[in-house]
């Protein structure tokens, strides 16, 4: 899995922040009043540019962060998730999937089946032992996946997209269009000063920008793409759910 690691494209939503910090032994930082424009608080929020080459990978494979996994979406996401999919039937794709508890909190939708991709062994054996089934979970890199054209009536993404470098990134929406027939969802935290303020580091590191910034990057692939606000937010980030649909090929 060593190989993995080092090709790895996959997640780490921020809010984990404060319990990884508590989990190293680092205290939370307190809130301070910002302004719009006001930058990131220096004391837990390292700048790292603007053209990320790599990625922190060894989260995945530690057991700390796999039970943070399976709390991180309280009172947000997990809430928001399943108006999204209700409306889907058919085969739908969780990229990063982690441990799967967000394909287990979707299980009650009768009409669609749930498949699971992450690229730590560790996360999917959790997500195994959690009881879904193995025949539809994969160890991979969600920018080069082994599934068919077209094979996903629809997909999405939890905090995962914004821990890519940015040739990743455009690889894996590119690859996720590819394997989805119709739409994909994808939640990511943007800038509250509604700036590019680019690769930030708190534990893990991560692109905090605007949300035209987004629009621009998944555009790339999609044709069309807007957004919905989400609950989930912190000192430094809001989320945003980016709604991107795949128009039919034209004739000709």
């Amino acid at each position: 899995m060593l190989a993995l690691k080092q090709i790895a494209r996959q997640v780490c939503p921020p809010i984990l922040w404060d319990a990884l910090r508590a989990a190293a032994g680092h205290r939370s930082p307190r809130a301070q009043p910002r302004t719009a424009d006001a930058p990131p608080e220096a004391d837990y929020v390292q700048r790292l540019g603007t053209s990320p080459d790599h990625q922190d990978l060894d989260l995945y494979w530690d057991d700390e962060y796999a039970k943070t996994l399976d709390t991180w979406g309280e009172g947000n996401t997990w809430h928001e998730i399943p108006f999204l999919i209700a409306n889907c039937s058919g085969n739908v794709l969780d990229i990063a999937c982690g441990t799967g508890i967000t394909m287990e909190k979707l299980a009650f939708i009768p009409q669609v089946t749930l498949y699971g991709c992450d690229i730590s062994d560790l996360l999917i054996q959790k997500a195994i032992d959690r009881g879904l089934p193995p025949e539809r979970l994969k160890v991979l890199d969600a920018t080069s996946t082994d599934y068919a054209d077209n094979f996903f009536n629809h997909a999405y993404s939890i905090g995962s997209l914004e821990h890519f470098t940015e040739e990743g990134l455009r690889l894996a929406i590119a690859e996720c269009h590819r394997v989805t027939r119709f739409s994909a969802f994808h939640l990511m935290p943007v800038s509250r000063s509604g700036r590019d303020e680019g690769w930030l580091k708190t534990i893990q590191s991560f692109h905090n920008n605007s949300t035209d910034w987004w629009l621009r990057m998944l555009r790339t692939s999609y044709e069309s793409v807007y957004t919905i606000d989400s609950l989930w937010q912190d000192e430094i980030s809001v989320g945003k759910w980016f709604i991107c649909e795949k128009m039919p090929q034209r004739p000709g």
